[in-house]
């Protein structure tokens, strides 16, 4: 795995936005300090006053989003807003954080804790804990414990442990099957912060992870062999800083985000498509130095996605 460094940027202040794309265009969901839903013309449609860590939009309107901690909701929460605007609690933290929620095919909801106790939980659609254990991750840092799981198609888990520079692959009972490590070769005293925040199972058993400030994107096959890499050095510029939230879409494209973009040039890409083969087809930057926490990606060119949603 090679180090990566990135810049990019976003943009939301109520008004137009600047969307890069000549044969592309997103409709998106934007998650972070500022939550919102982009149209491909620029401009948002929707927003959110709250600070969220990840979100997704469901076929018929209805939005899931895990709320960051905050004076409303201290352990942070995860909630669903209807089409028609009424808000419900799924779930109210009880340690420190929640990371993420996803919405599953059964209609439950996976969500993690980080606190004293890390713990993965699967929610009825009312919130009933149905499933639930511990994670194996490092408990002194609560915020670096975890970041993305993710249910995969064989109802076992995925769960990205930044400090512990692992993705864990978990059994419904808990047990670890499997991880696929993040560090850099040779750099065992983990000099390089490779650390995991998103993990995606892609076609044949692969997974592709973001690994923050390592500033880089690695996909593992299903032996745990990295056979794809990004970095800035594959990039126009220094893109990757901080990527965090990625989504893989059912072209085999790979759309990336990163947090830190902006921060050192407001008007370098926040959002960017790029091909197996390395080819960018669509960026997108707004101007601000607020980050993307993570995405989703609604439509292409006007059409909604086709089949899971790979984020």
């Amino acid at each position: 795995m090679r180090r990566c460094l990135l810049v990019a940027t976003i943009f939301l202040a109520g008004v137009c936005n600047h969307v890069e794309a000549e044969e592309t265009t997103h409709r998106f969901l934007a998650c972070g300090q500022k939550t919102y839903i982009m149209e491909a013309d620029g401009k948002p449609s929707w927003t959110y006053p709250a600070a969220t860590r990840d979100g997704y939009v469901l076929d018929d309107g209805t939005i899931i989003l895990t709320l960051s901690k905050s004076k409303r909701h201290r352990g942070g929460a995860v909630v669903r807003i209807a089409p028609d605007g009424k808000e419900t609690v799924i779930w109210k933290g009880t340690q420190s954080e929640v990371n993420s929620a996803q919405p599953t095919a059964d209609g439950t909801f996976v969500i993690t804790e980080a606190g004293d106790d890390p713990r993965l939980l699967e929610l009825s659609s009312s919130g009933e804990v149905i499933l639930e254990f511990p994670l194996a991750c490092q408990k002194k840092n609560h915020h670096m414990q975890t970041r993305m799981a993710r249910k995969i198609d064989d109802g076992t888990f995925l769960a990205p442990h930044l400090f512990d520079f692992a993705v864990y692959h978990y059994s419904p009972d808990g047990t670890v099957l499997g991880k696929l490590d993040t560090t850099v070769t040779g750099d065992q005293d983990h000099e390089i912060h490779t650390w995991p925040f998103t993990a995606i199972r892609h076609g044949d058993g692969r997974t592709l992870v973001c690994c923050t400030h390592g500033n880089c994107i690695v996909d593992f096959d299903a032996s745990g062999k990295i056979v794809w890499t990004l970095t800035n050095e594959d990039l126009p510029g220094n893109w990757l800083q901080d990527p965090c939230g990625a989504q893989v879409l059912p072209s085999g494209n790979i759309v990336i985000t990163s947090y830190a973009a902006g921060r050192a040039d407001p008007q370098a890409p926040k959002m960017f498509e790029i091909t197996p083969d390395k080819k960018i087809v669509w960026q997108y930057a707004d101007g601000q130095k607020i980050g993307i926490h993570h995405f989703q990606i609604l439509t292409t060119n006007g059409e909604e996605l086709s089949g899971p949603i790979l984020k």
